[in-house]
């Protein structure tokens, strides 16, 4: 896994760029961000990314209490991504590669943006998407969602909140034993 946050994530999220800053150009695993690290992110590569981890913070806290204890770790999702997105412990990942499928680990899989998902199929991603409408699509039984990319105009707050209830969908359908 290529990326930034925890390597053994069980939320990750996949995106097909990386920060245009020549530490993240070098990356060959998944790296912890320290704390400040989003910001550096912010100022040299705009404010593209700025909405990516806002929107990444605001669904994480918007998931269900009852299945995920992200939210329960902040007063605000700002705090959220400062203090713990993407860092050592966070449980979180944000991935440049194609998700490593497992259906019998309890791993959730974000893919951003429909066209994105599409090219990772072409090249050989082993899911079975079925699509919920023109932007989302589910693969229940290797915990795989599409969405729209991580950002305001695409994943409003409305489908943050869609979002969250997908997530829970395939959570609880894993608590109660079905694929």
């Amino acid at each position: 896994m290529i990326g930034l946050g925890e390597q053994n994530a069980s939320f990750r999220v996949y995106v097909e760029n990386r920060p245009k800053m020549p530490q993240y150009q070098q990356l060959f695993d998944c790296e912890a961000m320290q704390a400040g690290d989003i910001d550096l992110i912010y100022q040299y590569c705009g404010n593209g990314w700025r909405k990516l981890f806002n929107v990444y913070a605001k669904l994480l806290c918007a998931l269900d209490l009852k299945l995920f204890t992200f939210p329960t770790k902040a007063t605000s999702w700002q705090q959220y991504r400062d203090q713990f997105l993407l860092q050592k412990s966070s449980d979180t990942a944000l991935l440049f590669d194609a998700p490593l499928l497992n259906p019998a680990d309890n791993t959730i899989h974000l893919i951003a943006g429909r066209m994105h998902a599409k090219q990772l199929i072409q090249h050989g991603l082993g899911c079975q998407l079925h699509w919920l409408n023109e932007e989302f699509a589910i693969d229940p039984t290797n915990k795989v969602l599409v969405t729209p990319y991580f950002d305001y105009r695409q994943l409003s707050n409305e489908k943050i909140k869609f979002t969250a209830q997908l997530i829970s969908g395939l959570v609880t359908q894993r608590m109660q034993g079905k694929p």
